[in-house]
């Protein structure tokens, strides 16, 4: 009796080891489905997860839910959409503007005022309509290439802040530098300063939360953007900005910890550019600030709570758009104001990244530029951050070389700017890599500015920054390994999930 029940669990499990393998070839088509139908939107993300989940079965679908699952930000965020469009309309209300208002303006034959700029209105006019960047002519700007000169403006620009301090960084470290500028915050606080800090989930999700208790102790309100968790490692606030007194605001590429002073073993010297503003695009980042937090905090800014001066005291400056894109955008702006950039350009494209994994438009336009006589450059780090996207990197750089595009790699350091540069006139600065994650997943801001002596000094640092390069030629790049070269391609295939 025994003997068969034992021979018969046996033979049932024979039976369902026999099926196994065509169950789980049918569990995995179903997931290839799942991915077609989310992903339908986009090809090239399509067949990059289909490939992964060919390759490595079931562990492959779980990975796309950890980061894939491109329609669960529609959910998220278009009710942050609603409100953000909102705010912006009765912000122009109260401001005296509105868009047609700025439409007409753009309409001006020559706005910059600056011969053979015409064509640039047609930038300026996208930067409004598809991307509410208002448009402002009075201006001052300040410009940093490094950490430690950033770090000392703003830590006396808190010392004499008057009314607020309001900041949004994607990363805030628990070191020197962390520490002296929530302390910083906490004696403001003290005064009776409205004081917020707002930080990405992920991107400080190693920070202790008890790096915010002094501030939080003084009076400060501190709150986090999108705790990560199993199914929300995406969709990142990769934003960084910080609005004092709604008169200066600092835009860029640093983040908060001392790496970002050169004091990382790993990277050493740490090349970056961010800028200090005053005038009328200060309120812009100001709005951006008030929309993000707004997004994660049950503490709701109002307009009438008096963060947005009517003046800023300057009659005539820098010219400047405030651009931001992300989920919570209709459009992908700063991909859109990239791409017009790129195509504008007449003489010369300097491009510095240490991420660049373009699209299709964006990899198209350069080699049209190239192939049309443009003077096209683009810098990247020679060090490694994430290894699979510096060899997706190569793999780009190497087909621009062919057709005529000079690029370096940064050996001094590592360089963390985002920096666009074009005809010595128009310049981009600000977290947006040239990579599709932030072109279509991250929370990103961008200053657009049309003025050709900040573009001339942005472009001498950045002839000074090839002295500390080398150039990536044919003859370089033929000589890499076949094991790099492996590297290169699957990456290169990667490349839409990077």
């Amino acid at each position: 009796m025994f003997s068969s029940v034992v021979s018969s669990v046996l033979s049932t499990a024979k039976q369902v080891l026999l099926l196994l393998p065509s169950a789980m070839m049918v569990l995995n088509i179903f997931f290839a489905i799942v991915v077609v139908f989310y992903e339908r939107r986009n090809p090239a993300v399509t067949w990059s997860w289909l490939m992964v989940i060919t390759l490595v079965p079931y562990i492959g679908f779980v990975f796309y839910l950890l980061v894939g699952l491109d329609s669960r930000k529609y959910r998220l965020f278009s009710a942050k959409a609603k409100k953000d469009e909102l705010l912006c309309k009765q912000m122009m209300e109260q401001s005296g503007d509105n868009m047609e208002r700025q439409l007409k303006v753009v309409g001006q034959k020559n706005i910059l005022q600056v011969r053979g700029s015409e064509h640039y209105n047609d930038m300026i006019y996208l930067n409004i309509f598809s991307g509410g960047g208002l448009f402002s002519k009075n201006n001052h700007v300040s410009l940093f290439h490094e950490g430690g000169p950033k770090f000392d403006d703003l830590l006396e620009g808190i010392r004499t802040a008057k009314r607020f301090i309001h900041l949004e960084y994607y990363i805030v470290r628990n070191d020197d530098i962390g520490r002296r500028l929530v302390e910083a915050l906490a004696i403001k606080a003290a005064e009776g300063l409205d004081v917020r800090f707002m930080y990405d989930g992920m991107g400080s999700v190693t920070t202790p939360r008890k790096l915010f208790r002094p501030l939080a102790a003084a009076g400060g309100k501190v709150t986090e953007f999108m705790r990560p968790h199993f199914f929300r490692i995406n969709f990142r606030n990769h934003r960084k900005i910080c609005v004092i007194d709604g008169e200066t605001a600092y835009i860029g590429g640093l983040n908060i910890g001392n790496e970002y002073l050169g004091k990382s073993k790993r990277f050493g010297h740490w090349r970056d550019t961010h800028i200090k503003v005053r005038g009328d695009a200060v309120a812009q980042l100001e709005l951006r600030f008030v929309m993000d937090w707004n997004f994660c905090s049950t503490d709701v800014i109002h307009l009438r709570d008096g963060f947005f001066p009517r003046t800023s005291g300057i009659t005539r400056g820098v010219a400047m758009q405030i651009i931001s894109s992300g989920p919570d955008t209709a459009q992908h702006n700063i991909h859109y104001a990239y791409v017009k950039m790129i195509s504008e350009a007449d003489k010369s494209i300097y491009i510095q990244t240490p991420y660049f994994v373009p699209d299709d438009a964006v990899f198209e336009s350069l080699k049209i530029a190239a192939l049309s006589g443009i003077d096209v450059r683009i810098m990247i780090p020679a060090k490694k951050d994430h290894p699979f996207v510096h060899w997706a990197n190569l793999s780009y750089l190497g087909e621009l070389v062919e057709v005529g595009v000079k690029c370096y790699l940064y050996q001094k350091g590592f360089v963390h700017s985002k920096m666009v540069l074009v005809d010595s006139l128009v310049s981009s600065i600000g977290t947006a890599n040239m990579d599709i994650r932030s072109f279509k997943l991250n929370f990103e801001v961008n200053a657009f500015l049309y003025d050709a002596q900040v573009t001339k000094a942005l472009e001498e640092q950045y002839l000074r920054d090839i002295e500390d390069s080398s150039q990536l030629t044919m003859e370089e790049y033929a000589k890499r390994s076949h094991a790099v070269k492996v590297k290169e391609s699957v990456s290169r295939l990667l490349s839409p999930l990077l």
